[in-house]
């Protein structure tokens, strides 16, 4: 079974569910879709790891890093910088906080030693709607003197995401639509 094949028998399995929710927006939805189970199940992460880095190497991608907003996007980070490193690809992981640190260095972005100024980065988060997370990872890292180029996530729930990049002049790909994940679950 190949990698997106097991990511999404374990999205259907551990993560999607259909009837009455309501969202943190407050707007009422007939499905809900967590993915933290299967992004916290090692056979998960481990599929999101090898996609993302079969996805570089394909479409010949140059990544100096890896990021997305704490917390959420945290185990996705270290799954793609440990998949990447599979394939033999260096890819540093970075840890965005929604705001700076209280204390210490009070950084926005935790393994910034990483990086030199200027360095591209891969940002990634679970699942998208509107983009309001990965645009503020996107703010973040440039205002810090950051690149970013791509960003990538699990799930695209069609719900405008994609426009939101398209205006930051951010590349994005998502590994499924909500419309694969529905159809999939209906016709197993």
């Amino acid at each position: 079974m190949s990698a997106r094949e097991t990511l999404l028998n374990l999205i259907l399995e551990k993560s999607y569910r259909e009837g009455d929710f309501t969202l943190s927006s407050g707007l009422k939805s007939n499905f809900y879709i967590d993915l933290k189970p299967t992004i916290l199940h090692p056979v998960g992460a481990k599929a999101i790891g090898e996609l993302t880095a079969n996805w570089i190497i394909s479409e010949k991608l140059n990544f100096d890093g890896v990021g997305g907003l704490t917390l959420g996007a945290d185990p996705i980070v270290m799954a793609v910088s440990l998949g990447a490193l599979e394939k033999g690809i260096v890819l540093p992981a970075s840890m965005i906080r929604k705001e700076p640190k209280k204390h210490g260095t009070s950084r926005f972005i935790e393994g910034i030693e990483n990086f030199k100024p200027g360095s591209n980065f891969l940002v990634v988060e679970d699942v998208v709607t509107t983009g309001a997370s990965a645009k503020k990872a996107i703010e973040i890292l440039r205002a810090e003197g950051f690149k970013v180029s791509h960003v990538l996530t699990i799930v695209d729930r069609e719900a405008g995401g994609t426009a939101e990049f398209k205006n930051l002049d951010v590349e994005f790909h998502s590994f499924f639509t909500i419309s694969e994940i529905k159809k999939a679950f209906t016709h197993p």
